[in-house]
């Protein structure tokens, strides 16, 4: 089990695969989770953390999984192998060699994250807390762990737990419910990489702990049921609602939002499994065409901003969040618009352009940034880095829009200009309080009360779609 060929391999399989079950979409996705893998022994967990570093030493630093590691001494772990004993914050009893190797993994962590640990009692119980803080906010990719951290922790934007260490009976139930917690609809469920057979013992245990036929409730179903039922959805989306005409109607609209929505759902679990990819039968422009349908109908009936799920009424539900899944993001469109530029030399190729426009009519995150994009887009000149030109002409179009704000509302401008810094800072438009009141224009005490309100609305309106608009750019 601790060959060096296996350790290779099955750190080899886990890079391969972080993206895919994590939801990271190969470095474009807006949502994403994160794991821990947890192993049979602390030689185990050493030698895999060694050989995440040795696979990884050649990749540039933002590229790298981030990789934390934490054991500590327990007394006859031995003898309760599947089961789990009770977290030790302890690194006394642990041998030297092996508490000098979390001391070399703690020095890692501390470069990573400018923090000042070490093994003494004192300090790893610090350290234990910080990674734990770490791993819940999504700083950290990936904690190999031994015991600790399979009870009681509980992070919702964990979703991946990967195995090589038997487990049976409660073990193995609390191991595999670190995963479970529902976050939104892109996690509806945790995944469990096992590289031990550990099948029967989950059957086991389900029914100990459930009843026999627990494993129906628990488990996903295999692959092949979801994936037929997926080229079904995606036959009948073709069939009625083919690409290039429009869905005339509320009927027909509301069929389409139903079967696309399922369709979205089929697919944040299909692609979980190995088996999906290289099988997803829409291309991806055709996927995005019809998310971009999707989203046309979501501003038409949506009767609100910036939730998960939208209901029309009582039988239609937007799934946004799944939406926003599989869509790019800036950094992704920048990636385009430098391998565009690299190729050919002069401007962005005219198919690269039509390909970007497309994939921002498909993300709810884009679409009103769009026309910004698109200026860039055309006006790159690739003589500089693409990143640094984009943050100045995202700094030079900030200004220009906002002093046409203040010059058409009649603001008081470096109270604006601070109000709005302030808004980027603290991620968030301060709709109550008094906050907005430097920025209005004086008011003539003859004024009527109503004409303050509507113009006080008027502001924060305009200022929340500039907020937006510039929201998540740099």
């Amino acid at each position: 089990m601790l060959a060096p060929e296996r350790i290779q391999q099955i750190v080899g399989y886990i890079r391969e695969h972080f993206a895919q079950k994590t939801k990271r979409g190969h470095g474009k996705c807006l949502v994403s989770f994160n794991a821990l893998f947890a192993c049979a022994s602390i030689e185990a967990a050493k030698r895999y953390y060694a050989e995440f570093a040795r696979q990884q030493q050649a990749m540039p630093p933002a590229e790298r999984l981030k990789v934390g590691l934490i054991y500590s001494f327990v007394p006859n772990a031995a003898e309760s192998e599947g089961l789990l004993d009770e977290e030790v914050l302890a690194t006394e009893g642990l041998e030297p060699g092996t508490r000098d190797f979390l001391e070399t993994a703690i020095q890692d962590y501390n470069a990573l994250f400018k923090t000042h640990f070490d093994t003494s009692t004192d300090k790893f119980q610090n350290y234990y807390k910080d990674l734990s803080e770490r791993l819940k906010q999504r700083e950290l990719d990936l904690v190999i762990v031994v015991n600790m951290f399979l009870t009681g922790f509980d992070a919702p934007t964990l979703n991946t737990l990967w195995l090589d260490k038997n487990l049976r009976a409660h073990g193995l139930i609390q191991a595999y419910s670190r995963t479970n917690r529902i976050l939104n609809s892109v996690k509806t469920y945790g995944n469990i990489i096992s590289f031990r057979a550990l099948e029967q013992a989950t059957n086991d245990a389900l029914a100990l702990f459930g009843n026999k036929e627990a494993k129906g409730i628990v488990l996903l179903k295999p692959y092949a049921e979801y994936y037929q039922t997926y080229q079904d959805r995606i036959g009948e989306l073709v069939e009625r609602f083919p690409l290039g005409q429009a869905i005339e109607g509320e009927a027909a609209q509301k069929a389409f939002i139903q079967l696309f929505g399922a369709i979205l759902r089929l697919q944040n679990i299909l692609t979980a499994f190995d088996d999906f990819a290289g099988n997803e039968i829409l291309n991806a422009r055709d996927l995005q065409d019809y998310q971009s349908q999707y989203l046309d109908l979501y501003a038409q009936f949506r009767p609100g901003e910036g939730v998960e799920k939208e209901w029309i009424n009582d039988d239609v539900v937007f799934e946004i969040e799944l939406i926003k899944q599989v869509a790019i993001n800036v950094d992704y469109i920048l990636l385009l618009v430098e391998q565009s530029l690299a190729g050919q030399g002069v401007g962005v190729n005219p198919e690269v352009k039509t390909d970007i426009a497309q994939a921002m009519n498909a993300s709810p995150h884009l679409r009103n940034k769009k026309d910004l994009i698109m200026q860039f887009v055309d006006v790159v000149s690739g003589h500089a880095q693409v990143d640094v030109e984009w943050r100045d002409f995202i700094a030079a179009k900030k200004v220009e829009e906002l002093d046409r704000i203040i010059v058409e509302e009649g603001l008081q401008a470096d109270a604006t200009r601070v109000f709005i810094e302030n808004a980027f800072r603290d991620g968030a438009i301060p709709l109550t309080g008094t906050a907005i009141t430097p920025v209005l224009p004086p008011v003539s005490r003859f004024k009527q009360t109503n004409d303050h309100a509507v113009k006080k609305q008027t502001v924060l309106d305009k200022l929340g779609a500039f907020f937006e608009r510039f929201l998540g750019l740099v």
